[in-house]
């Protein structure tokens, strides 16, 4: 396994990952450009990639202007192998590196990824106008989690 920043050219194998997902599906894909996508890892923030034998596997992109997390996914044949841990812990690093604003995200209720942000350190601050269950950590949290990737 290699995990490395993402680049523009990686685009179209993160979007594979993204409709390859069972859980939090996008069901209009239109509502998530190449533009969309290039801006992210660009100007608004940074992205990162798991390749397994030459293939991207997992990503994951944290948006720095609006203190978020826009995307962690992974194939799902892959989940529980300590990828999504990894694209997690580098993600939060990096972002914690470069502000000391709470950090925020969302996700599908009573989905494996809502147990994964929980177990991460992830506290719960509500549900989003979609009902979504809203998730926070600050940079104490996160500084106080463990650093295994078990």
């Amino acid at each position: 396994m290699l995990f490395r920043e993402a680049q523009l050219a990686d685009i179209p194998a993160l979007f594979d990952v993204r409709y390859s997902v069972t859980e939090n599906v996008l069901r209009n894909r239109a509502l998530v450009t190449v533009a969309d996508t290039e801006d992210y890892l660009t100007r608004r923030g940074k992205g990162w990639v798991c390749v397994v034998h030459g293939q991207i596997v997992g990503f994951a992109i944290a948006d720095l202007q609006d203190h978020s997390i826009w995307a962690l996914f992974l194939r799902p044949e892959l989940v529980g192998q300590g990828i999504g841990k990894r694209l997690h812990r580098l993600m939060l690093n990096w972002y914690f590196a470069q502000t000391s604003e709470t950090l925020w995200l969302s996700t599908g209720f009573g989905t494996r990824a809502e147990e994964f942000y929980r177990r991460q350190g992830w506290r719960e601050t509500g549900r989003t106008a979609s009902g979504e269950v809203r998730f926070e950590i600050t940079k104490e949290e996160w500084q106080s989690q463990p650093t295994d990737f078990s």
